[in-house]
């Protein structure tokens, strides 16, 4: 099984960005994972369909491996960490990888949310893309304890 991250843009914030790739480090340990990061749209004069549409070229190209499409979307489905883990394990158990896209500013474009297998909340919150990005690599990192019953959740 092989985890993908592919995320609009770099983090800008210096300390999100450290807790991204510490978690990022963390979350390798347990799973095969790659990330991918695509080129943010330009907004100015353009409409948020418009950079929605073109980000979501990006991030279905970056996510092209074959397994499950994960969009991370506030409308998603809300999991406890628990849950995630096991969703995860069943993944892994059935040989099948998993590409987890998280959009731009602008969200998710429609095309992205209707060729995904699944939609999933990290939060009913918007949350900007940096900090999902960050709660991602946490629950990611998170499910490797949880599933080899180590003491990190709690």
């Amino acid at each position: 099984m092989r985890v993908l991250v592919a995320a609009v843009g770099r983090p800008k914030h210096r300390d999100i960005a450290a807790a991204i790739a510490d978690y990022e480090r963390r979350a390798a340990r347990y799973w095969p994972l790659e990330l991918r990061e695509v080129r943010e749209e330009p907004a100015r004069g353009r409409s948020a369909d418009a950079v929605r549409s073109r980000e979501g070229e990006r991030l279905l190209a970056a996510a092209g491996l074959p397994g499950a499409l994960v969009a991370c979307d506030a409308e998603g489905t809300l999991m406890r960490s628990a849950e995630f883990a096991g969703w995860l394990r069943e993944l892994r158990d059935g040989g099948r990888d998993v590409a987890f896209v998280i959009g731009g500013a602008y969200g998710l474009s429609e095309e992205v949310r209707t060729r995904s297998t699944r939609l999933l909340a990290l939060a009913r919150w918007t949350l900007p893309h940096e900090l999902a990005r960050l709660v991602l690599a946490e629950q990611l990192y998170r499910a490797g304890p949880i599933w080899r019953g180590e003491p990190y959740h709690k």
